[in-house]
């Protein structure tokens, strides 16, 4: 599932020619290696010198560069809703995962990914996924008509 927020703000990432992704360093700098068929226009923010680097510090990088910020950082979330976009923001709600599952995880939403890229207005995309290996229990199917026969609901 992904989310898409539309913010008053928002505009369109600057300097763009396809999909560029930073990826902050909550993230495995392996990522950019494993994605790079995908997504071969992005950086780790270690790679670009702000490995330790402040959220202001990373944000002004990637507006400068025309970069979506990928954190798992609930910081950049509220940068976002405070100031809006450029840059974008792409926030993977998946706690602590693997970075196979993270990995995963973005190459099926890679075409949501595109999209959110370029539409002018959206300045968050919120990323989800449930766990092939979890189990949620029991399906419940629809709930059973209780509706007596005869009368319309």
């Amino acid at each position: 599932m992904s989310l898409i927020r539309r913010g008053p703000r928002a505009a369109p990432v600057v300097g763009t020619c396809g999909l560029k992704l930073l990826f902050d360093q909550n993230l495995a700098p392996r990522l950019v290696a494993r994605l790079v068929d995908l997504f071969p226009d992005f950086e780790h923010v270690r790679d670009a010198g702000l490995g330790v680097a402040d959220d202001k510090a990373v944000w002004e990088h990637a507006k400068a560069g025309g970069f979506a910020i990928v954190s798992k950082d609930a910081d950049f979330r509220q940068l976002s809703f405070l100031h809006g976009s450029p840059p974008k923001v792409v926030w993977p709600r998946v706690g602590n995962r693997s970075t196979s599952h993270i990995e995963a995880i973005l190459r099926a939403h890679a075409a949501d990914l595109e999209a959110f890229d370029a539409d002018p207005v959206a300045s968050m995309l919120v990323l989800t996924a449930q766990s092939p290996h979890r189990r949620l229990g029991p399906f419940l199917g629809p709930p059973e008509d209780t509706t007596p026969q005869g009368t319309q609901r």
